[in-house]
């Protein structure tokens, strides 16, 4: 199955001069916890709502900071010619729960490890999958 099938096509944004509050009242508008950040429609960023809390609220800021000073800019990313498996395969490797999709740089979907669920991959390997992603950290030593 191609992930084109499964992945959410229409996706809410920001930019670089979105706000923390902004971010945050988007996310809880439309039930998601992650936006991707794009200059107009090429993706350069991330932001979660793990972002919010612990990058931002954790040092202070307020909701009238910019989020440009906490996104996650070195984004993993998958393409609309991979296959669900690919996705899943990739999201288990690096423990990332959300595969934004791009082509030539523009965001054209994102893929959550909920739509993995939902599609024809077995429960076996989407439970591999969530296992991986939830498997903890090591701490630093």
């Amino acid at each position: 199955m191609d992930i084109t099938e499964v992945m959410t096509s229409n996706v809410a944004t920001c930019n670089l001069k979105s706000s923390c509050g902004e971010v945050a009242n988007m996310m809880k508008n439309i039930d998601v916890g992650v936006i991707p950040i794009c200059e107009g429609d090429k993706l350069i960023g991330l932001i979660t709502d793990r972002d919010l809390v612990v990058k931002g609220l954790a040092n202070n800021f307020n909701v009238n900071t910019r989020i440009s000073e906490m996104i996650t800019t070195d984004v993993i990313t998958g393409t609309k010619y991979m296959s669900v498996e690919q996705a899943a395969d990739i999201m288990s490797q690096h423990q990332i729960r959300r595969l934004p999709i791009v082509e030539d740089g523009k965001l054209i979907g994102m893929v959550s490890l909920g739509d993995l669920g939902g599609s024809n991959t077995s429960n076996k390997e989407t439970g591999k999958v969530l296992e991986n992603i939830s498997a903890p950290a090591e701490l630093n030593k």
